[in-house]
């Protein structure tokens, strides 16, 4: 049985498209390209550090990144501008169904594992209306790597004392979802870019967004061979998801 449910953070609990008000404002009419490759630069610059066994904080991560969009974009902020963009990660908007979610898993242990540094995990979660719910917040941190590397899942058991299988791991990403089921997680998939809606999207005749780019390479389950075992459209469900009578009962699952 579930003992621990334990939670992404970017992208999961907070979304980090919130950032493009800080991006838009600071260079009009840039702020979606700026949002989409910051992050997606992001998340390739945690994945090279681990491969590389060059292991930098994800503050430095995230700094690096949005040097490299707004290289690429010609566009020169003051130092000033850049870090006030930069901050922009340490104050991401919660999903509005996060803290809903959170409150109806009491019982259970709740806990987010992140690459965010301990710093800016601190300073996301703890301004959030989501603190009171989580009982633990774990940076990838220690271990010297990024999710999806395994290093960064043992960090669960060592923390919270809980076996693989005691696990429901959640998490919207992609990649982050196929680490934690290789781990031995059990694992629920928030599925918020219906896959025929994104079909339908990329298929169309005008231009491709920058958007519709990062929805159609981060929204999206992988095909690695490491399929979630519930699939939620949101937080919420996790609780107590409908059934096929119309009721609702919590999420059992048992260990593989």
């Amino acid at each position: 049985m579930i003992r621990a449910y334990v939670f992404d953070a970017y992208g999961t609990l907070f979304d980090v498209q919130s950032v493009s008000a800080v991006t838009d404002a600071a260079f009009p009419g840039h702020g979606e390209i700026i949002t989409q490759v910051w992050r997606m630069k992001q998340l390739e610059y945690s994945w090279l550090c681990s491969l590389m066994g060059d292991y930098q904080d994800f503050w430095s991560v995230t700094r690096r990144a949005l040097t490299y969009t707004l290289g690429i974009l010609g566009l020169q902020p003051s130092e000033q501008l850049f870090d006030d963009i930069a901050e922009a990660y340490n104050c991401l908007t919660p999903y509005s169904d996060a803290a809903e979610a959170l409150a109806g898993l009491s019982g259970v242990g709740r806990a987010i594992l992140s690459n965010g540094s301990p710093t800016m995990l601190q300073a996301l979660v703890g301004n959030s209306p989501l603190a009171p719910f989580i009982e633990d917040t774990i940076s990838v941190d220690p271990k010297r790597c990024f999710k999806p590397d395994p290093r960064a899942y043992e960090l669960v058991e060592e923390r919270l004392g809980v076996k693989p299988g005691e696990v429901m791991f959640v998490s919207s990403n992609g990649f982050d979802i196929a680490g934690a089921k290789r781990f031995g997680f059990n694992v629920a998939r928030i599925s918020r870019v219906p896959q025929a809606d994104l079909a339908a999207e990329l298929a169309g005749s005008g231009p491709l967004s920058a958007s519709a780019f990062y929805r159609a390479l981060r929204t999206q389950e992988e095909a690695l061979g490491y399929p979630p075992d519930i699939v939620v459209t949101s937080l919420s469900e996790l609780a107590a998801p409908p059934t096929q009578g119309g009721g609702r009962e919590p999420i059992s699952v048992t260990p593989q």
